[in-house]
């Protein structure tokens, strides 16, 4: 996604890499957990909703085999097009939110870090739902900013007050660009609401992490100009934070993780 789109953290710029391995390295493993627990295998088709990055479709594309495909989509693929994948991965620019779904159907359908972001998140959905085949498989991955707001959850100090007050001015500039800040925990009811059957979910989310320090430090440059333009931090702010997260003073969680899935009646 593209700020021209309204989505807040362009893929375009240099940090936009740093928070795609920042990601990768704090959720895939999570995410490899439910693709292998909801029977992805050899052979399958897949659709990967909001690429971005590389290693998911990697990791998919690694899980299906030379039978299977991996169609990788999202509105800027320039990453994603400039990274070396298996032969049977496709890169295709895609609007979910707008767009009819590729052509199908699919075995299993992933988005993650997506819907949240998405302004008509009920259509693509209902895309994503639609095209899957009988007894295919929808996992949607996404945040809850409003479930778990903090960005230090022992805020004993002065750094840390600063870090979470940083995080809330965050989470405005996300809800001012149409973000649901309470869209995760929503995921299994609208599952169901789509007809799915097995629907289940679960959360994770990292506490402390070297990586959770390098997303931070990536996401607080993207959006310094922003925070300090609106008034909800200052200069000063900014860079004592970054001091503070470069010196590894700070304990960093994330939002929680939201995985929800379902299954499309056979």
């Amino acid at each position: 996604m593209s700020d021209d789109d309204g989505y807040l953290l362009d893929n375009r710029r240099t940090e936009a890499g740093e928070r795609f391995d920042a990601l990768a390295e704090l959720f895939d493993a999570s995410t490899f957990r439910h693709f292998e627990a909801l029977g992805l295998r050899p052979g399958h088709h897949v659709w990967e909703v909001g690429a971005g990055g590389a290693s998911v479709p990697r990791g998919l594309a690694e899980r299906v085999g030379p039978q299977g495909r991996v169609l990788a989509t999202d509105l800027d693929t320039g990453r994603i097009a400039d990274t070396a994948l298996p032969a049977q991965a496709e890169v295709a620019r895609h609007d979910v939110g707008r767009d009819p779904a590729p052509e199908g159907p699919f075995d299993f359908v992933h988005a993650r870090l997506v819907l949240v972001h998405v302004t008509d998140r009920e259509r693509a959905l209902r895309t994503m739902a639609g095209a899957l085949r009988p007894g295919g498989v929808l996992l949607i991955e996404d945040a809850d900013p409003a479930l778990q707001p903090l960005l230090c959850l022992d805020e004993y100090g002065p750094e840390q007050e600063r870090a979470n007050r940083l995080r809330r001015g965050f989470r405005t500039l996300l809800a001012e660009r149409g973000a649901d800040l309470s869209y995760g925990r929503k995921l299994p009811r609208l599952l169901r609401e789509l007809d799915l059957e097995q629907v289940e979910a679960d959360a994770y989310f990292p506490v402390t992490s070297p990586a959770g320090a390098v997303l931070e430090a990536a996401t607080v440059r993207h959006v310094r100009a922003l925070l300090v333009d609106r008034g909800l931090a200052t200069d000063e702010d900014i860079e004592r934070h970054l001091a503070s997260v470069a010196a590894g003073r700070l304990d960093l969680a994330t939002s929680p993780m939201i995985s929800a899935w379902g299954r499309r009646p056979a």
